[in-house]
């Protein structure tokens, strides 16, 4: 019993380490930028794009169409690429001519090579010179035992095994879509598919018998058919991995419910239970023999280096040593070379911009307001016509404002984490009003919600859905119609009715500590937390004195219809929400008689005449929202006044600016914000906005360092001085949280544009919401994990998104960078194993690439 027990902890343990190649995967309507690779980071960037080359025939460096095209747009310098490759000869030491190996290296990484078809008779003596030799080459990939497995139905038995988990995965993660769910009661994913397979028709007699005698408990039903698989105690964690990358979205989202592993547990006892049965006497195996691979003797044919004929005559010792340089420097060295070219040539270009436009000697007047922005890429344009338009200054701090808080707004039924998802939160904040306005607002939010209830059974149940079209018919017709050819109107009339209708009262804040009686998360906060994090607020925004009359605290969010992507057009850093809450919070907070009066006490002294307003963000619209103005000063209401007089100008600008990169748009500057305003309501557009693509840059330091740069939306900004900051734990708190969330966003977008099948969510015109929880392509996929192809491309030729790897620029002395590497050894990791770049700017103005 002890040796059993031990075994299927081993098991387990296993399991655990294998769950690092899969991500949590959020629901659609709080999707958050999860970061494909967040657990391997202990390993190098190119030895996991190598192990999943091997084990998916994934890429996860750009395409050779990708980066050749970057080159002929001139974004990958070629006296950068001739740099990186000379770095890379250099330290080698081979026995080949210097020349001959430049030549090869040039060519093949230009893909400069001659078109030369190597005949099926060339092909077979190549292989068998290979054969020949003492360790002939092959291919070898490994993957599930069911991918070399032909079904009797002519499918692989990998595609029937995917297609079976993908069933009951819809089945049991289903929230409330479908009309019949399978019914759990409380037994386990494992347990309750145990039971029903059984009854499948989907699978044969001898199948549902082998399932029948499984064991009942997922633990051991791994173990038992790990064994019955042929798998050796080494493979096992392999073997898991590859069974877990089958399908990430779907793995991802258990994991997401369950971070225990319970849930992926049984999702893998499944799987295993599945490909044992399926492996029958009935299936045909095919050929699983590594093939030979002459690829690399090819490469240097097509260079003119050797014809067939002149490379048979080289003796083995010559052609192994041709062949091992060909395969040091295969497609993902070359692939390798060329992404550090892109990404080096993008921070030489950076670099210029900045050094070109920092002034000692630039002074502005008086500042008539100061706000504050999330550090989003979106906000930088938005900004910099802000400090056009007037005396204005602008901050640059991550959207969730230090607040680690669970939200609960008013008429939802949800909480939502305002935080960065690998944070958990502490306090939870509830919206509310007085009982009699509650009542109104929620008793008209649950009357639509009842009748679209009703609407939703009448279509799942046979008798009332046929006499369904016949009273909804003329209302949907005129809807489709409207919303189809008046998007623009239609738009505004629904704003109308929300506003009329379904307006939210004037809502007040759970922010002081209560009582909570269930367990939970302790209500609001005390009044020493309150100064904390107002204290600690101010201090990532660099704003601890010369305050304006008037500090606005804005959040973001977006706005577009019928679009399952919503929430990825949200704040990153609110995981994956909109960020106007918790600005009211921090706004709320720092109005508090008592939290000045305990700032005074930490030398930071708020003058009386400053008010804290808080403001939404809207990117889909470049405008800004009030959702918290309490009674101002009079200074502060005419630094309120000035800047709502050209807020309109701002936004026309702004618009105009964005709608340039999105195509097929009018560059009218008198209708750029008619245009967003379409664009938003327009249930048919694929592309309401860009978001963060073509990210690319996080840059840390005080604003006057890019306040004059053209950074083109492409930078994310947070405000830094690294002379209040002596003991480096400001930096080290902005690289915990806000850059480990920019880099987050970075490499999804990333893995978004290098492997759209895989990590991405392929055409979003083709997509299906599934479950209410996530998308598929059709009606059986993976569920998809990234962002579709129009986030990232401006068409199936032309990339818009840039994939190169987050570059963090830190404007601080060496010393303090240094400090940061030895006491945050998370971010020293990520830096030594390429997942980001790290530059600074010293005192003197210097850059440094570390």
């Amino acid at each position: 019993m002890t040796e059993a027990v031990e075994t299927y902890q081993t098991v387990y343990d296993l399991i655990k380490r294998a769950s690092r190649v899969i991500t949590p995967l959020s629901p659609i309507n709080i999707f958050a930028a999860r970061h494909p690779w967040a657990n391997m980071e202990e390993e190098t960037f190119e030895e996991v794009a190598r192990s999943f080359e091997k084990t998916q025939n994934i890429s996860l460096y750009p395409s050779e169409s990708l980066l050749n095209s970057a080159i002929q747009r001139g974004e990958i310098q070629q006296d950068i690429i001739e740099n990186k490759l000379a770095q890379w000869l250099k330290g080698r030491n081979d026995d080949l001519n210097i020349e001959i190996i430049e030549q090869y290296c040039k060519q093949t990484i230009m893909n400069d090579v001659n078109n030369i078809m190597i005949s099926n008779h060339d092909k077979e003596k190549l292989e068998a010179s290979l054969a020949n030799m003492n360790k002939p080459y092959k291919n070898e990939h490994k993957h599930v035992l069911s991918s070399y497995i032909m079904h009797r139905s002519g499918q692989s038995c990998l595609d029937v095994l995917n297609a079976q988990m993908i069933k009951w995965c819809k089945l049991y993660l289903d929230d409330t879509q479908s009309g019949w769910s399978i019914p759990k009661y409380g037994k386990g994913f494992y347990k309750t598919w145990n039971e029903m397979a059984q009854f499948d028709p989907a699978l044969n007699k001898l199948m549902r018998h082998k399932i029948k005698t499984l064991p009942l408990e997922p633990i051991e039903s791994i173990y038992y058919c790990l064994n019955q698989l042929g798998m050796t105690e080494d493979d096992f964690q392999t073997y898991l991995e590859a069974h877990l990358l089958s399908l990430p979205g779907w793995a991802g989202m258990l994991l997401w419910k369950d971070e225990q592993l319970v849930l992926v547990t049984d999702y893998l006892a499944i799987r295993l239970s599945l490909e044992w049965a399926l492996i029958s006497d009935e299936s045909v195996e095919l050929s699983n023999k590594d093939n030979i691979d002459i690829a690399p003797i090819v490469s240097w044919i097509k260079c003119a280096m050797f014809t067939v004929d002149s490379w048979l005559q080289l003796s083995s010792e010559d052609q192994d040593i041709y062949i091992s340089f060909a395969n040091d420097f295969d497609h993902i060295t070359r692939h390798k070379l060329l992404l550090e070219a892109w990404e080096d040539t993008y921070e030489h270009r950076l670099k210029q911009e900045i050094s070109s436009h920092i002034s000692t000697e630039y002074k502005k007047e008086k500042v008539e307001a100061q706000l504050a922005f999330c550090i989003d890429t979106r906000s930088e344009p938005f900004r910099r016509q802000l400090e056009m338009e007037g005396p204005f200054e602008t901050i640059g701090i991550a959207g969730f404002f230090g607040l680690p808080i669970e939200k609960c707004e008013l008429g939802q039924h949800h909480t939502h984490n305002a935080l960065p998802v690998m944070n958990k939160p502490q306090h939870k904040i509830y919206e509310y009003v007085d009982t009699r306005q509650t009542t109104q607002y929620i008793e008209k939010k649950k009357s639509l919600s009842s009748l679209i209830y009703t609407f939703k059974k009448m279509k799942q149940n046979v008798l009332p859905s046929l006499l369904l079209p016949e009273l909804t018919g003329p209302w949907l017709s005129l809807q489709t119609i409207s919303r189809s050819f008046a998007p623009k109107s239609t738009g505004w009339f629904i704003n109308q009715f929300n506003q009329k209708v379904l307006k939210k009262p004037e809502t007040k804040l759970s922010i002081d500590r209560s009582q909570n009686d269930h367990n939970e998360l302790p209500i609001g906060f005390t009044k020493q937390e309150k100064i904390i994090y107002v204290r600690e607020a101010l201090k990532l925004m660099n704003l601890t004195e010369q305050f304006a009359s008037l500090v606005v605290i804005c959040g973001h969010g977006s706005h577009s219809a019928n679009n399952p992507y919503a929430s990825s057009l949200d704040c990153g850093a609110c995981g994956g929400s909109a960020s106007g809450f918790n600005a009211k919070v921090l706004a709320t907070l720092c109005n508090l008689p008592e939290v000045r009066a305990g700032l005074i006490k930490e030398n930071m002294i708020i003058p009386e005449e400053t008010v804290f307003i808080a403001a939404e963000h809207c990117t889909t619209v470049d405008d800004l929202q009030w959702v918290y103005v309490p009674e101002l000063t009079e200074q502060a209401t005419a630094s309120f006044e000035k800047l709502k007089n050209v807020l309109p100008k701002i936004s026309r600008n702004a618009n105009r600016l964005r709608l340039e990169h999105i195509p097929g748009m009018s560059r009218s500057k008198s209708k750029s914000r008619t245009t967003a305003d379409r664009l938003s309501s327009d249930w048919s557009e694929i592309r309401p906005e860009w978001g963060l693509a073509r990210n690319a840059a996080f840059i840390i330091g005080q604003r006057a360092l890019t306040e004059q740069s053209q950074l083109d939306g492409r930078a994310f900004l947070h405000n830094y001085d690294w002379t209040k900051d002596l003991n480096g734990e400001i930096l080290n708190t902005i690289m915990s949280g806000p850059a480990t969330v920019a880099q987050w966003i970075n490499l999804q977008y990333y893995a978004s544009t290098v492997a759209p099948h895989y990590y991405g969510s392929g055409n979003k015109i083709t997509q299906t919401v599934t479950g209410g929880i996530g998308v598929m392509q059709g009606n059986g996929s993976d569920l998809l994990t990234g962002l579709p192809w129009q986030s990232v491309m401006k068409s199936d030729e032309e990339y818009y998104h840039a994939p190169i790897r987050l570059l963090v620029v830190i404007q601080a002395p060496n010393v303090y960078i240094e400090n940061l590497l030895n006491q945050n050894k998370t971010f020293r990791t990520k830096v030594e194993n390429d997942w980001l770049l790290l530059s600074t700017i010293d005192e003197k103005g210097e850059w440094h690439k570390w």
